[in-house]
């Protein structure tokens, strides 16, 4: 017995096999435990509530909805419209991070004092406190009659929303039909910088961008003809009508806020992020670049830019998992995301485990996706060596 306790390898495996019985042990008992007050609450666990009615409607939905579909319905309506405010949000917080962070690091002293002025603005200020403050400033925009239209009739924008000129199809044709054009963006920027497309005739490479840009519009043709609304003409125009507009697709103030707010905030970091990433360019390829006489918009793209993304890749990942779980702010004023029909389905259900493991899965499932996408892609782009160094 002696022997066998005095070998290291048996007694790291004794603690390792102890530790984990103590962990399935707590499992366990807080299992029976929460069994148990269900029981003594006659509250009924599993999914079989998924197929009752919610009984209640949400502000703002990519699918069709009604108060008498069921709750799977609304958590996948849920589960889309945190989609869609991540997705946007996070791609104009990238754009006007680069832009500000460029600002940060331009030879020109007012580029820089704004740039500085806007990151020192968005990024101190709480989440919460701007998302109520847009929230608020939406509000006040002009009733639908007092609505002027824009853009000839085509855009107005009033309190109850913006209403903008779309296509008459139903909206998760129009979500499936971005989320083809996004992949299809990556590829081709994939197939010209991708290590694995290097090595290929630069004949091909174009020959290969362009088959997937002509396959990603067949696509996207058949699925907006397939989503199709039927007997309606194909441009969905909005008109004021009475004290209201009609038609058009509407983009609800809570909606709004939650992108506006997120992309401020978002775009603050993300400025912070790729200053750091310029100024991590060394020198000498810069002026490299203006020795073989290359314009500054030129060196911009084609040097520092490239550069910068390569350097500071894996801490965007880490800004991006946040601000996508930054979606779940919607709640605080009212928009339909996953964290806010997770909540009321709670509430109105009683069916808090399953819900909340249902919440954890799915911003674990995104989460995990975004940062696999792009940890793919810093793979792919990063400098190997010293290339980089100054």
């Amino acid at each position: 017995m002696y022997g066998l306790l005095n070998n290291q390898k048996i007694r790291n495996n004794a603690i390792q096999i102890i530790f984990v019985s103590m962990i399935v042990a707590v499992l366990l008992v807080s299992f029976l435990t929460a069994k148990a007050n269900l029981d003594a609450q006659g509250i009924t666990s599993g999914f079989g509530f998924f197929e009752r009615a919610t009984g209640w409607d949400v502000s703002f939905s990519l699918l069709e909805f009604k108060p008498s579909d069921s709750y799977l319905r609304v958590l996948i309506v849920g589960f889309l419209n945190s989609l869609f405010v991540g997705a946007i949000a996070l791609s104009l917080a990238t754009v006007f991070g680069v832009t500000v962070g460029a600002m940060r690091t331009s030879a020109n002293a007012m580029a820089r004092l704004a740039g500085t002025m806007y990151v020192e603005t968005f990024r101190n200020v709480p989440l919460i406190l701007q998302l109520i403050f847009w929230y608020a400033l939406l509000l006040e925009l002009p009733h639908p009659k007092k609505a002027a239209g824009l853009l000839g009739d085509n855009l107005f924008v009033s309190g109850r929303g913006i209403y903008l000129t779309g296509l008459n199809v139903n909206a998760l044709s129009a979500f499936l039909a971005i989320m083809l054009f996004l992949v299809a963006a990556f590829l081709v920027v994939w197939i010209a910088k991708g290590k694995k497309f290097q090595k290929s005739e630069p004949e091909n490479r174009r020959r290969l961008q362009w088959l997937t840009i002509g396959g990603a519009a067949v696509f996207i043709a058949v699925i907006l003809y397939v989503g199709r609304i039927p007997e309606t003409e194909i441009l969905n125009i909005p008109r004021l009508k009475g004290l209201n507009i009609k038609g058009g697709i509407r983009a609800t103030p809570e909606l709004l806020a939650c992108i506006v707010a997120i992309t401020i905030y978002g775009t603050g970091y993300i400025a912070e992020i790729m200053r750091a990433g310029f100024n991590a360019v060394p020198k000498g390829q810069v002026e490299a670049g203006s020795a073989v006489g290359l314009r500054s918009g030129q060196i911009f793209w084609r040097i520092r830019l490239p550069l910068a993304v390569r350097t500071v890749m894996p801490t965007l990942i880490n800004q991006y998992v946040w601000l996508f779980k930054a979606t779940s702010i919607g709640i605080a004023v009212g928009f339909a995301d996953y964290f806010f029909v997770i909540s009321t389905s709670i509430n109105q259900s009683g069916q808090t485990l399953e819900l909340i493991a249902l919440l954890m899965l799915g911003f674990l499932s995104v989460n995990y996706t975004i940062a696999w996408v792009l940890n793919r892609v810093n793979d792919a782009i990063k400098l190997k060596g010293t290339q980089n160094r100054a």
